[in-house]
């Protein structure tokens, strides 16, 4: 049965509701208006420019939440690719992000963005802020499955970097690229479990570890500035090391988020730190676990690459999305609350 609007000013926006591992990913289908640009990260700052309400208006309340994410499909400079994409959040727009690819790779060929679907995989080249990702998703008798992703090149940027944080003195932490770039701290120097602590206080210690590398450490990226910024820290179990068992850990990324699932970028950024330690070999596969919902990603380095100056891998991070609904929102002109809210 379809869904009559009811009577409303200006154009309704209609969206494809999505989780991974419990991350929510709304994905934005019509009603949008045209985003300029010469290519993906010049749509990216568009967007942030010119069109940031509609991002308030579909992630934060009464539609969203604090914790909602989003995706819209732009098309793509690059001939190779299937579709372009930028990211959205409660702070602004990432320019990469797994659980959206693993979520978009079943939305693409579900929605005939990709023309000839394939078995035993489909290939879907989805354009990403910080480069081509390639994802492949499971296909069989019309229906789409599990998907697997290749990242970006993604790299250690520093290791063993002591920076001071409000509260807790001196950390030390680890900063890796897997698309976007994180901190890493074992969860248990601020005496923290990832699966077992109150969210609050894993959110607390891991914002004032965000908050002092951003204000310490100057980052960079080969090849493009608007690359070099810190989107989050995760905090771990501590077990590094490769083991058959799966490891937990939490990110918090961009306005104090919480990531549910084990974060697809963040995994790539973990992948590409232990490698660079010689803690696992190319084709290790480990299982990475979600501190928030027990959700579980998969991650392996691949191939052995460059990027600028730095050593990196390819990453394949595999996991699972379903759909959750489909939405149609409007705004009512005089809807004091129709710009869109948060609660902290």
């Amino acid at each position: 049965m379809e869904t009559e609007l009811p009577p409303h000013a200006g154009d309704a926006l209609s969206v494809v509701d999505m989780h991974t591992g419990g991350e929510p990913l709304r994905i934005i289908r019509g009603g949008y208006p045209e985003v300029k640009g010469d290519g993906v990260l010049s749509k990216r700052r568009y967007v942030r420019e010119h069109l940031d309400h509609l991002r308030k208006v579909l992630m934060y309340e009464p539609r969203g939440h604090y914790d909602m994410y989003g995706a819209l499909v732009v098309d793509s400079e690059l001939p190779e690719a299937d579709l372009g994409v930028l990211f959205m959040h409660n702070e602004g727009y990432s320019t990469m992000c797994g659980h959206a690819v693993i979520a978009l790779g079943r939305y693409a060929v579900d929605y005939k963005l990709v023309k000839e679907p394939r078995s035993p995989e489909t290939q879907v080249n989805i354009h990403c802020p910080c480069g081509l990702v390639r994802a492949f998703v499971e296909y069989s008798h019309g229906r789409t499955g599990a998907v697997r992703f290749l990242s970006v090149p993604a790299f250690a940027f520093a290791t063993g970097v002591t920076v001071t944080v409000e509260g807790f003195g001196e950390v030390t932490v680890d900063i890796s690229y897997g698309g976007a770039f994180y901190a890493f701290v074992d969860a248990q120097r601020f005496g923290l479990d990832v699966t077992a602590s109150r969210s609050r206080d894993l959110v607390d210690a891991a914002t004032a570890v965000t908050s002092a590398v951003k204000s310490q450490v100057k980052l960079h990226h080969p090849t493009s500035d608007d690359l070099a910024f810190l989107y989050g820290t995760i905090l771990t179990d501590g077990k590094d090391d490769y083991s058959s068992e799966p490891t937990a850990n939490i990110c918090v990324f961009a306005e104090a988020q919480v990531d549910r699932s084990p974060t697809g970028s963040g995994v790539t950024a973990r992948v590409a730190l232990q490698y660079h330690k010689g803690l696992i070999q190319l084709n290790q596969r480990r299982t990475f676990q979600s501190g928030a919902t027990g959700s579980r990603f998969t991650g392996k380095a691949v191939e052995e690459v460059e990027c600028g100056d730095f050593k990196a891998v390819v990453v394949e991070v595999a996991g699972r999305a379903f759909y959750t609904g489909v939405s149609c929102f409007v705004q009512e002109p005089d809807d004091e609350l129709t710009h869109g809210f948060l609660l902290k």
